[in-house]
């Protein structure tokens, strides 16, 4: 019986220090990731198209938000839930109609994208930012 236990012990000695790293890891992912206090970095946004061999594919969008001010930042975080929904909403309208085997129009999207910002937040002032745009 002492054997198991001493063996149990010298078991959890050893898996200790890989715990701790993982725990400070998990810590550290939850860290922002770039950018400055007004920066606000957010989820990839994804649409279902038509690839032009007549699959699906995926529309990907990735977005962020930049804020003059820490109220407005403030006040963007409050709504951040309802400015996903909103880009959602945009992204999969867009790539629903957007024709098999052309690109998507970066300029377009970022224009919408902006004006959901614009009224989601209920005022102007927030910079949509645009990161990249792929299709699968």
């Amino acid at each position: 019986m002492n054997r198991r236990l001493a063996s149990l012990a010298m078991i959890a000695l050893a898996l200790a220090p890989a715990a701790a790293q993982a725990s400070s890891k998990a810590e550290g992912e939850k860290k922002k990731k770039g950018g400055n206090q007004t920066y606000i970095e957010m989820d990839a946004v994804t649409a279902t198209i038509i690839r032009p061999d007549g699959h699906r594919g995926v529309l990907m969008v990735e977005t962020g938000i930049d804020t003059p001010n820490m109220a407005f930042h403030d006040k963007a975080m409050l709504v951040l839930p309802r400015l996903r929904a909103a880009y959602a909403q945009t992204v999969q309208i867009y790539g629903a109609g957007l024709a098999p085997g052309l690109p998507p129009n970066v300029d377009y999207l970022s224009r919408e994208l902006q004006r959901q910002t614009d009224e989601t937040l209920g005022m102007k002032g927030a910079r949509f930012l645009l990161g990249s745009v792929m299709v699968n």
